[in-house]
């Protein structure tokens, strides 16, 4: 897994599935805990079950990234001085370049505090430590379309899917015929204007 990625405008990165880190110093214990996440409903639920798993522990510190380029984010320093937990959870998810990700560190306080620095360097750390036992998986941007078409232009419109190599999501050939088919994002725009029978309607539905 490497450090560093590079998203284009259609894909990004992510954590494939939840993992755990650990990172100690002078004798706290920060828990690092990533979830692959695609809404702040999803975020809370996380957030509500490590507090209930770690009700003793004193500080749930998080950061998130939402969307291809992490355009929606936030940090929460939970009680930690300020900046000092928080800002350096997503600066970890921002260094992996990973998006659509939930960090969350719970500290375990050992008796000994750690100061500013030591707080940052640790909310980092444990963050890292969750992330490397992680995978780190590419993803792609799609754009979903609804094709409407006559039994007649059947031929036309599958011939069309097999040139971009594209199998519908869905199909429906009872009364008329209609599907609904996926591309990459940055192949919108030309999928829909190859079909350029009047008898074949496109529709695009969503992006995600």
């Amino acid at each position: 897994m490497s450090s560093a990625q590079s998203p284009s405008a259609d894909r990004y990165f992510t954590i494939e599935s939840p993992s755990e880190g650990l990172f100690k110093a002078k004798g706290s214990k920060h828990l690092g805990y990533v979830f692959p996440v695609s809404s702040k409903e999803e975020i809370e639920h996380h957030l509500q079950q490590l507090r209930k798993q770690h009700h003793s522990a004193r500080h749930h510190c998080y950061a998130y990234r939402l969307g291809a380029q992490g355009e929606v984010f936030r940090s929460n320093d939970d009680g930690e001085p300020n900046n000092s937990a928080g800002p350096p959870i997503l600066g970890a998810l921002r260094s992996k370049e990973v998006t659509n990700c939930l960090a969350v560190v719970v500290r375990y306080f050992g008796g000994t505090k750690l100061g500013v620095g030591g707080l940052i360097e640790a909310y980092r750390e444990a963050t890292f430590a969750a992330l490397d036992q992680g995978q780190i998986v590419e993803r792609f941007i799609h754009t979903t379309f609804k094709i409407s078409f006559s039994y007649a232009k059947m031929g036309e419109v599958m011939s069309q899917l097999n040139r971009w190599s594209v199998t519908p999501d869905a199909t429906d050939f009872t009364v008329s015929c209609s599907l609904e088919a996926s591309v990459r994002l940055r192949d919108a725009d030309a999928f829909a204007q190859s079909f350029d029978d009047p008898g074949i309607q496109v529709q695009a539905l969503r992006t995600k």
